[in-house]
């Protein structure tokens, strides 16, 4: 497990932070999946779509920081965008949800195209469980 939300002040053993230090939240690591529908899009936008389509295909979907679209050119009717965000623990995947559309809103509003019904799938990566295979079933 990473050191993400680790107060690097704290005394060992769990003594609690030094004078005048203040305790960090925790923060956890979520990828999310932000869907959504092309809409009003222009003649130009449109275009524009049709032809950076191959950069937006399957080989692009990353979750980032930034996000990375994909979509497919035919029918030309629903994307996706991949975030990485790294939000306190507390505020939890709804959060992170709200964090990652809005950041493809204004992603998208920058690139000029139209969109509607953006909705978000999380997952948290610090309390995913991970079922590993035996050694013997390798």
């Amino acid at each position: 497990m990473r050191g993400a939300g680790i107060d690097v002040q704290s005394a060992p053993y769990g003594d609690g932070p030094r004078s005048g230090a203040e305790p960090t939240a925790e923060q956890h690591t979520y990828r999310v999946i932000v869907r959504g529908t092309w809409d009003g899009l222009t003649d130009e936008a449109r275009a524009r779509l049709l032809v950076e389509a191959a950069d937006h295909g399957m080989a692009s979907m990353r979750f980032t920081e930034e996000g990375s679209l994909s979509y497919e050119p035919s029918p030309l009717k629903h994307f996706s965008m991949r975030y990485v965000v790294v939000s306190d623990a507390a505020d939890g995947e709804e959060m992170a949800g709200a964090i990652a559309e809005d950041r493809a809103e204004s992603a998208l509003r920058a690139l000029g195209y139209g969109f509607r019904d953006l909705r978000s799938t999380v997952t948290d990566l610090d309390t995913m469980k991970v079922n590993r295979k035996p050694a013997s079933r390798r």
